[in-house]
């Protein structure tokens, strides 16, 4: 079955560690792919940053990521793994959020267990659920499953108040439950990640989120350690923003954005990107004389 799962679990197999980039739109997703990427990620504090100019403090909803979600589908067929938080809500809301982001062509999502009034996984002050509760969560998710392969990774943000042995011992259960692979949020060491691998075989994620926790390690250092997934979550989103940051007050200081061109994207590269050309053609032959 060719489905987003199963592509999502044949770049996992191929690519070690398999870089995970995120996309904050459809447009976003399209430039990555064409530049190579295999795999797409899609950020809760991304949608609320991006979509919203709100802070990623559990305040969207499964709409709103939906919404994002379907966009960047629509657009782009690389799998993508979606931040679904902490499920939004219980049993029956996690079975709907399975649903739905299976429907929309998701490949993969993580759900976490910080309690659902939720901070930032590299901000202090995280609270937990109990395991149990986390388990119970992800026996949602699992359950709610209709394609065999639609890949469900369990968070762990336990390392901040229970040190690694916590975050492992968690992480264990996470996988009884049915959780295909664990994401250890702000480890600090290499020595953290092969702590883990020790104990477990799935899948390992590590998030290389820039000002984090995580010092920003390599590939190759992640694969030394058994990390499969290294995700780049919101990279892309932070160098545009600095870029807009500047046109913006350029323009407003200078009245003319002259001496920025050197930095745009121009029109032929957008074309280019959007195939803009075949459209125009479609419409040139359809009202044809």
């Amino acid at each position: 079955m060719n489905s987003a799962g199963n592509n999502f679990r044949k770049a996992l197999k191929n690519n070690k560690p398999l870089m995970v980039v995120g996309a904050i739109n459809a447009y976003t997703a399209m430039m990555a792919q064409s530049a190579g990427h295999q795999a797409l990620y899609l950020s809760g504090a991304g949608v609320a940053n991006a979509s919203y100019g709100i802070p990623d403090l559990g305040i969207t909803t499964l709409e709103d990521v939906l919404t994002d979600a379907r966009r960047v589908c629509n657009a782009c067929d690389l799998p993508l793994l979606v931040d679904i938080d902490t499920g939004w809500g219980g049993a029956f809301n996690i079975s709907r959020t399975i649903k739905e982001l299976e429907g929309a062509g998701v490949a993969a999502v993580h759900i976490e267990d910080q309690v659902a009034q939720k901070r930032c996984g590299h901000r202090p002050n995280k609270e937990l659920v109990s395991c149990d509760e986390m388990v119970d969560r992800l026996k949602a998710a699992v359950d709610s499953k209709r394609d065999p392969d639609f890949f469900i990774m369990a968070r762990t943000d336990a390392y901040a108040n229970e040190g690694i042995e916590g975050a492992v011992e968690r992480s264990s259960k996470y996988l009884e439950a049915g959780a295909d692979g664990i994401f250890l949020e702000a480890v600090h060491s290499l020595d953290e990640y092969q702590a883990l691998r020790e104990k477990i075989s799935a899948p390992i994620l590590a998030n290389i989120t820039e000002f984090g926790k995580t010092p920003l390690f390599t590939a190759k250092e992640l694969a030394s350690v058994g990390v499969d997934i290294m995700l780049f979550p919101l990279s892309a989103f932070r160098a545009m923003s600095k870029s807009a940051e500047h046109v913006y007050n350029v323009i407003a200081q200078q009245g003319t954005q002259q001496d920025l061109l050197g930095t745009m994207q121009t029109r032929d590269e957008l074309y280019e990107q959007l195939d803009y050309h075949s459209y125009e053609k479609t419409l040139d032959d359809l009202f044809k004389k």
